[in-house]
């Protein structure tokens, strides 16, 4: 083998470690995100108390719960956006089933994707535009009567 022809080998050895990412983030999430404390008003069961990671850049918005294997029951992410838009999610390097829940601006929550599927590519998207999206563990929402005419209130946060 030619030393060119070795180089370029390495070069393509390189590029396939490089590609195939870390299987794991070395940063834990509270060295990623802020904090903050989120209520969940319900019509007919209460109010419930979440701490919940706040996703506001868009790097923080890319990773989300990638990687996470494991959420305490009062916990959260909590995407902010700025501007209302129809609002996609999916679950690719995602460990943990979630219910999904999908916000508008004045925090009223538009719509519930329960129990969804680990690891899938498959497109999770709000049925109006919205500002917010909040993950929770699977079969919170359903526990504690959380739906579309539950509300979010919280210190909402500037995004950027």
């Amino acid at each position: 083998m030619t030393k060119k022809k070795f180089s370029r080998t390495l070069a393509a050895l390189a590029a396939v470690v490089l590609l195939s990412g870390q299987t794991e983030p070395l940063d834990s999430l509270d060295d990623v995100f802020d904090k903050s404390v989120l209520i969940i008003e319900t019509k007919g069961s209460g109010c419930f108390k979440f701490d919940v990671h706040l996703a506001m850049t868009r790097d923080q918005q890319r990773r989300g719960l990638m990687f996470v294997r494991k959420m305490d029951q009062w916990s959260g992410m909590l995407f902010v956006y700025r501007q209302a838009s129809v609002l996609s999610m999916w679950m690719k390097n995602t460990y943990l089933p979630l219910d999904i829940l999908f916000a508008r601006g004045d925090g009223h929550i538009s719509s519930v994707e329960s129990n969804t599927e680990p690891l899938s590519l498959k497109s999770i998207s709000a049925i109006e535009p919205v500002n917010f999206v909040l993950e929770l563990n699977a079969g919170v929402a359903a526990k504690l009567g959380i739906d579309d005419g539950s509300r979010l209130i919280f210190d909402q946060p500037q995004s950027n």
